[in-house]
């Protein structure tokens, strides 16, 4: 099983996020091993939902698209088999609760374990609606990875010491009426704040690299990447290329 935490250890870490199966199975494929062979250190799969509440318009959008593709829990563990055929690169599930619950709980990390699924994101559920599933996280050597939200401030300190993998903290960069001064600001307190009590690497979503690089340990990448599936064309050339220059960013921050 891989661990997260070592694929931090020496560089600044690229994250792309990739919904499955949008808009089918092969293009989830190649876009995964593009990235992975392009910079990418860590794949964060989205597995769709039918009620994305947690998710802006884009990744709504593409879970849409997915959807109408045909996807389901298997097409998402065939996705990562496929990959898996030719690649070892680290990938963590983007998943609302109720998809582990119906499947569940045990199943479904076992599953996860089988395939080399490292970790698990929940959008919908703090870390005290886990708790059922965190048993079963932990016999299978699943990392639960929490989020902190700007105004989670008297939650920070608690979520940090729990964090398994890595913790990921929601950036205002690029919201509507924030400058990014405020937004530096706000990263630069509440990485003091995690720092304070542990050491676990911090990742931001941003597609404001530069700005939020030096803060932290790794990019999260988005609603671009989902942006470049969905446009079309030479889907696979420009993935390389946008996958390429953010690492070169990153280099430049490390």
């Amino acid at each position: 099983m891989t661990n997260l935490k070592e694929v931090f250890a020496d560089k600044k870490v690229f994250i792309p996020f990739v919904v499955a199966d949008d808009p089918d199975v092969e293009t989830t494929v190649q876009s995964i091993l593009t990235l992975a062979e392009n910079g990418a250190d860590i794949i964060e799969l989205g597995v769709p939902f039918s009620d994305p509440v947690a998710d802006g318009p884009v990744i709504q959008k593409a879970d849409l698209r997915a959807f109408a593709a045909g996807v389901n829990r298997n097409v998402i563990f065939e996705i990562v088999e496929k990959v898996r055929e030719i690649s070892d690169v680290p990938i963590i599930f983007d998943t609302y609760l109720n998809i582990p619950f119906k499947y569940g709980y045990d199943k479904f990390c076992q599953k996860c374990q089988e395939l080399n699924v490292a970790g698990l994101v929940i959008p919908d559920a703090p870390i005290e609606e886990q708790a059922e599933l965190k048993p079963f996280a932990d016999k299978y050597g699943i990392d639960l990875i929490p989020t902190v939200a700007p105004t989670s401030a008297g939650r920070i300190e608690k979520l940090a010491q729990a964090a398994e993998g890595f913790i990921y903290v929601i950036s205002i960069f690029g919201a509507a009426g924030v400058s990014d001064e405020l937004a530096t600001q706000q990263l630069q307190a509440t990485v003091q704040q995690i720092r304070s009590v542990s050491d676990v690497p911090i990742v931001t979503a941003t597609e404001e690299v530069e700005k939020a690089a030096g803060l932290v340990d790794g990019i999260l990448i988005e609603n671009a990447v989902v942006k470049i599936i969905a446009a079309g064309g030479d889907v696979q050339k420009n993935l390389k290329e946008y996958a390429v220059n953010i690492k070169n960013n990153l280099a430049i921050k490390a």
